[in-house]
């Protein structure tokens, strides 16, 4: 996954959004030792301390834990990981209503573009060659 970093919000926060979204969508699964902050630091070419604030945040948050011997280690908690994914969904569903209907759009309109493109998107998937049967 990229670590796409921009300039609108503190980089220590989208650090966490990333990790966030790493670990719901299970490319760190419940259990998995995470790299080392260097590690994760260079990967995201972000300077160490700021790398260790946003691990801070995800343990604050309980989704990861350290241990002494291992490292930081994401929670075996699966509950709360999906949570936190239901959390992130609710958020994004949100800020993208609220952004609709500043295009003046009506909660109807919203739904139905939403069906319509669902829909599109459905039809792509399932004439794709490379997916395999019910991917979609």
């Amino acid at each position: 996954m990229a670590w796409n970093l921009s300039a609108d919000k503190p980089i220590y926060s989208q650090l966490v959004e990333i990790i966030q979204l790493q670990i719901i969508s299970g490319r760190y699964k419940a259990g998995d030792r995470l790299p080392s902050v260097r590690e994760l630091a260079a990967e995201a070419s972000v300077n160490p301390n700021t790398m260790q604030k946003a691990l801070a945040e995800l343990e604050r948050n309980c989704l990861i834990v350290t241990q002494r011997t291992s490292g930081r280690i994401v929670t075996e908690d699966r509950e709360l990981i999906h949570k936190t994914q239901t959390h992130l969904a609710e958020e994004h569903i949100q800020n993208f209503f609220r952004t609709m209907k500043e295009l003046g759009y009506s909660a109807e309109e919203i739904l139905a573009l939403v069906k319509e493109t669902a829909e599109k998107l459905s039809g792509e998937a399932s004439s794709s060659p490379n997916l395999p049967k019910g991917a979609e």
